[in-house]
Formats: structure tokens, C-alpha cells, sequence
């Protein structure tokens, strides 16, 4: 049997390939894996996770929705687990912007408790990001909007994870939201 070692380095490995040619948003265009992987880490570090399937869904939490990758592919090559947390976090990107956007929030408080840990992350990752810089294009009322659609969908994760929700809570009150 693999050890939780190798599963996690390809976990790291299939979604560095995936994204290989992705960058951030941000002024200094940093590699898009950065972001799957800050993401995996915040859990492991700052919430406690040490669940293989978890890590392994947020490591690969934007292959579906970002890049050739089918869940058909990820379930082959991680297993249902995996597949059914990627499949929840990910935004169906044939659908309108501000639908997927509604969406998120509406299923939030729905979601397995691993979907909601990925979930969580994910958003702590993106809204610290959005605090230390402005993306390319965006104007300072974006990124407020941001924080308050953001906020909504983190209302319907909450009692998933204190360490977490209290990280997100600090980041909404340095910008005047509450949960």
C-alpha cells in the first residue's frame, strides 16, 4: 500500500502538471500551483488537518474547474473520496459568473464537512492574497466585493473549524464585515 507520503507528492505532482502553465492574478504573477498548495498547508498548519483525502482534494481543488482535468480522471487516479470533495468545491463554469457565485453560497452550509475544510481554506488563502495585494484589473471596490460574497459563503461553512473561522473572522472585521 502507498504510504500518505506518496499520495500527497502525487497529489502535488498531478496538480503541478495541471497548472503548469497558470499564473496568479497578482502583480507579480506567481505560479498558480502556489495557491492549491498554501491552500493544503493552511489546513495542515493552522487547522490540524491530517486527513489524506482532504489534503489530497485541496491540492487538487481547481484542476476540474481550471485546467483539462475530468473527475473521471481524478477519481482513476485518487479515488471516489477525492473525486466527490473535488466535485463538491468545484463551480460548474458553464453556468454565468454571478450563478456560480450564488451557488457557492447557497450550498455552503450543505456540504460534506472535508468539502467545507477545502472550502474554508481556500477562501482564507484568497482573501490573505487579496489583503497583501490588489490583483491585475481589479479596482479596490472588486476586491470589497469579494470580501462581502466571500463572507456569505464562509456563513455556511461555520462550526466546521474554529482555528480557521477565526483567522477568516479577523480578516472580514480588518475590512468592516461580520459574519
Amino acid at each position: 500500500m502507498e504510504s500518505e507520503a506518496a499520495r500527497l507528492l502525487d497529489a502535488v505532482d498531478f496538480a503541478a502538471r495541471k497548472h503548469r502553465y497558470q499564473r496568479r492574478k497578482d502583480p507579480e504573477e506567481t505560479p498558480y500551483i502556489n495557491h492549491p498548495i498554501g491552500v493544503a498547508r493552511i489546513l495542515t498548519h493552522e487547522a490540524g488537518i491530517t486527513d489524506i483525502a482532504v489534503l489530497q482534494a485541496a491540492l487538487l481543488h481547481d484542476t476540474v474547474e481550471d485546467t483539462d482535468t475530468s473527475l473521471e480522471e481524478l477519481e482513476q487516479h485518487f479515488g471516489a473520496q477525492v473525486r466527490g470533495l473535488v466535485e463538491e468545491v468545484t463551480d460548474d463554469k458553464t453556468l454565468a459568473k454571478a450563478e456560480r457565485k450564488r451557488l457557492q453560497v447557497e450550498r455552503a452550509a450543505h456540504s460534506s464537512p472535508g468539502a467545507k475544510l477545502v472550502k474554508l481554506a481556500d477562501k482564507l488563502y484568497n482573501l490573505r492574497d487579496l489583503t497583501r495585494c490588489t490583483p491585475k484589473g481589479w479596482s479596490e471596490q472588486r476586491v470589497q466585493e469579494y470580501f462581502q460574497w466571500a463572507a456569505q459563503v464562509v456563513r455556511g461553512l461555520q462550526g466546521t473549524n474554529q482555528p480557521l473561522e477565526e483567522a477568516l473572522k479577523q480578516l472580514f472585521e480588518e475590512r468592516g464585515l461580520s459574519l
